[in-house]
Parts: structure tokens; C-alpha cells; sequence
């Protein structure tokens, strides 16, 4: 979760993360303009609860982009104890095309975020993309089935161009081709 939620009570603290959840689909799918009733309503809580985590539009889109980004960078690790280090990295670009996927359906909301001078949304991405990649390069090049001389932030824009050529919904399946044939070049020569 994101944000200082430690003070939080438990049920407050499930809300607040209904509400994310709640949000990152409606902005996903009908961008900036969507109603803040409709997301306090799928979530199960009234507007209220809403506007007590998130007193603004701009603030509920911040906290989904940051929860979002911390979801797919965290999950880096996770995957790293249940799967070897190759498999791992190929299930987490899977995961990291859907959260570009989001972010894109989101980029009119993240663009609001901005323009209202409150908050710069990408201020950590960046970094904590390219450390969650650095992550899995390091655990694979440490056991020799991923190459050790590659910059993570080359997988993370390589990654990005993948988002940008499958955007369309039915392109999925050549997206999923195209992250094998990255991690088969991140694998060339390995070991």
C-alpha cells in the first residue's frame, strides 16, 4: 500500500485500498472524468469515506498511480521466492505491460495531476522501476541464466516500445511473444 497508512485503523485501511482499487478501473476505463460516486460506490463505501482518504480528484489519482507503481515493483521480489530468476523477470514484464496498459488508460487523469502543480506523480517511478529490474538481472546473472551487462532501464524502455506497438486490446498474445523474445536475448550469452 502507499501513503502513510500505519495510523490507520484496520477497516479504514481496507477501505482506503477498495477505494485504489476501485479507482485505477474507472480511471483506467473512463479516464479523468470518472465519477468519484461511481468508484466510492464499487468499493462499497459512501463518498464521505472517498473524500476523508483522498480530498481531491488529483489526490485519488496520485495515491492509484503510486499504488500501482508500488504493486508492480514490489511483486519484483515476490516472484523472486517462488520462481528462478528467469522465470521470475518473465512474469513480472507480463505484470509491468499491465501496469503500462493502466497507466496509459490513466493518462488523462495523471495529466490533471500535473497540470494542478499539487503533485508530480513520476517523481520515484522511474527509480523504483529500474531498481525492481535491477533486482531480477542481478538474482539471474548471479546464477548465470541472465545476462549481467544489461541497463535495467534499457528492459524497462524495451518494455515500453512492447506497450507501444500491442496497445490495442486484441494484440496481447504478440505482446506475450515479443516479451519472450526479449528475455531470450536477456538470457543470450549468460552464464
Amino acid at each position: 500500500m502507499t501513503g502513510n497508512t500505519r495510523g490507520l485503523r484496520a477497516d479504514a485501511r481496507r477501505n482506503r485500498q477498495r477505494l485504489l482499487d476501485a479507482a485505477v478501473g474507472a480511471f483506467s476505463e473512463r479516464g479523468a472524468d470518472a465519477s468519484l460516486e461511481a468508484i466510492a460506490k464499487e468499493a462499497g463505501v459512501g463518498i464521505g469515506t472517498l473524500y476523508r482518504h483522498f480530498p481531491t480528484r488529483e489526490a485519488l489519482v496520485e495515491a492509484v498511480y503510486r499504488n500501482e507503481v508500488a504493486r508492480v515493483c514490489d511483486s519484483a521480489t515476490e516472484l523472486l521466492a517462488q520462481f528462478p530468476p528467469d522465470q521470475a523477470m518473465r512474469l513480472w514484464m507480463d505484470r509491468f505491460i499491465d501496469y503500462l496498459t493502466t497507466k496509459q488508460g490513466m493518462a488523462d487523469a495523471l495529466r490533471a495531476v500535473i497540470a494542478s502543480d499539487d503533485a508530480d506523480p513520476f517523481a520515484e517511478s522511474l527509480d523504483r522501476i529500474s531498481t525492481a529490474i535491477s533486482t531480477l538481472l542481478d538474482a539471474g546473472a548471479e546464477v548465470g541464466v541472465l545476462r549481467s551487462d544489461v541497463d535495467p532501464l534499457d528492459v524497462g524502455f524495451a518494455l515500453g516500445g512492447v506497450l507501444l506497438i500491442t496497445s490495442d486490446k486484441g494484440l496481447r498474445d504478440r505482446a506475450g511473444r515479443m516479451l519472450d523474445l526479449l528475455l531470450d536475448g536477456l538470457r543470450y550469452g549468460a552464464g
